[in-house]
C-alpha cells in the first residue's frame, strides 16, 4: 500500500525525464488539425504562391531582366515559397494557442501530463511540418511551370527547419501574448506582412538605398529567403555563415522565450 501511494503521488512524473506518448501525440494532434482543413492550410498558400507567380509573370512580359545571374522568374519562385513556409508556420502556431485560449480549452493542454519542452517542442515542429509540406509540394507543383530545382538539399532543408522552427516559436509567443483574434491581426499585418515584403522575396537588396540594404541584413525574413534561395541558384544577397549563425542563434532565442513563458503560465494561468 505504502509502495502504491509514492507511485502515485500527485504531481509525479511516470514516464521518465520524456514523456514520448504524450510529446508525440500531441504533435499528431496539431498535425492532423491542419491536414483536416488540407485545402485551407495547404492548397491556398500553394494556390496564392502560383497565382503570384504566375500574375508578374504575365505583367513583366518581354521585358524580364536576370536577377543574380538567373531569370527573373528562377530568382522569384523560391522566395515565393520561402514567404508561404515564414507565414504558414507562424499561422498554425499562434493560432493554436489563441484558439485554445479563446475557446477556454488550452486547460486541457496546461493540465496534460506533459512539461513546457514537450509541449513547444511538439506544437513547433508541428508547425514545421506544415512549412515542409507546403515546400515539397510547392517545389513539385513549381517545377512544371518554371525551371527550378534544388541543386543543395542539404541547405534546402536546413534553411526550412530553421524558417519552420523560428516561425513556429514566433507564433506560439504570439499566440500567448494576443487575447483576441483583433491582436494576432495586428501582428501579422504590421510585423509578419511588412518584413515579408521587405525581405528580398520580390527583388534583389542590393537595388535598395545603402541604408535600407544595411538594414535588410538584420531581418531575420531575408536570411530566411537568401539561404533557402540559395539551394535553387546557387547565388545569393548576403553571406551564407552569417545568415546559418544569425537563424541558429535566433532560434534558440525565439524557442526559449516561448518554453520560459509556457512554463510560467503567461496569460494562460490566472
Amino acid at each position: 500500500m505504502v509502495e502504491l501511494k509514492n507511485n502515485y503521488q500527485m504531481g509525479k512524473r511516470r514516464f521518465g525525464s520524456v514523456n514520448w506518448i504524450g510529446a508525440y501525440s500531441l504533435y499528431k494532434k496539431e498535425t492532423l488539425r491542419f491536414l483536416t482543413v488540407f485545402g485551407q492550410t495547404i492548397i491556398g498558400p500553394i494556390g496564392s504562391a502560383i497565382l503570384f507567380l504566375l500574375v508578374i509573370s504575365i505583367a513583366i512580359g518581354k521585358d524580364r531582366i536576370n536577377v543574380l545571374e538567373v531569370s527573373y522568374i528562377e530568382f522569384l519562385a523560391p522566395g515565393l515559397i520561402a514567404m508561404q513556409i515564414i507565414q504558414q508556420s507562424f499561422s498554425h502556431s499562434s493560432s493554436s494557442i489563441l484558439m485554445g485560449k479563446v475557446m477556454q480549452n488550452i486547460v486541457d493542454l496546461i493540465g496534460a501530463p506533459l512539461s513546457a519542452l514537450e509541449v513547444t517542442l511538439s506544437v513547433i515542429l508541428a508547425s514545421f511540418t506544415r512549412g515542409l509540406i507546403i515546400s515539397i509540394l510547392s517545389v513539385i507543383i513549381f517545377s512544371f511551370v518554371t525551371e527550378i530545382s534544388v541543386k543543395y538539399y542539404s541547405i534546402f532543408f536546413i534553411y526550412l527547419f530553421l524558417s519552420g522552427f523560428i516561425m513556429g516559436s514566433a507564433g506560439f509567443i504570439a499566440g500567448l501574448w494576443a487575447d483576441k483574434f483583433d491582436n494576432m491581426a495586428t501582428v501579422t499585418n504590421f510585423i509578419i506582412v511588412p518584413l515579408s515584403f521587405l525581405s528580398g522575396t520580390f527583388y534583389s537588396v542590393e537595388r535598395l538605398p545603402h541604408f535600407l540594404n544595411v538594414m535588410s541584413q538584420y531581418n531575420p525574413f531575408f536570411h530566411m529567403i537568401d539561404g533557402f534561395r540559395y539551394s535553387f541558384i546557387n547565388n545569393m544577397d548576403g553571406s551564407i555563415k552569417f545568415g546559418l549563425i544569425y537563424l541558429i542563434i535566433l532560434s534558440i532565442i525565439t524557442w526559449f522565450i516561448a518554453y520560459k513563458l509556457y512554463k510560467k503560465g503567461y496569460k494562460i494561468k490566472s
